[in-house]
């Protein structure tokens, strides 16, 4: 099994900045795909932004440009950096693993976060 903790998220201004983080703990070999997911009141969850164990990202159209993502592979940890935020970042945010291999080799299921939320005030 794997746990993901996430912290980081809480109150910024319009035009500020964030960072949260992402530990994710259990017997893991390795994690291909670390990524942020949110979900706003009233909407549907969307990607924020992914990384792969290469490097690699990707982000959203709504975040493109303002956030980074990153990671720490040897501490399984995925960072979420956000700048100049706007209200309609706020939402709460999910971290997500996928591609989990465990210390035996086997493969595990995707996991998500608990969530933390994130509050921009205009």
């Amino acid at each position: 099994q794997v746990q993901l903790a996430e912290s980081g998220g809480g109150l910024a201004q319009t035009g500020g900045s964030l960072r949260l983080s992402c530990s994710a703990s259990g017997s893991i070999f390795m994690i291909s795909v670390m990524g942020w997911y949110r979900q706003a009141l009233g909407k549907q969850r969307e990607l924020v932004a992914i990384i792969r164990a290469d490097g690699s990202a990707e982000y959203g159209d709504a975040v493109s440009g303002r956030f980074t993502i990153s990671r720490a592979n040897a501490q399984n940890t995925v960072y979420l950096d956000m700048r100049s935020l706007i209200p309609e970042d706020s939402a709460v945010y999910y971290c997500n693993a996928d591609g989990i291999i465990y210390s035996d080799y086997s493969e595990g299921l995707p996991y998500w976060g608990k969530g933390t939320l994130v509050t921009v005030s205009s």
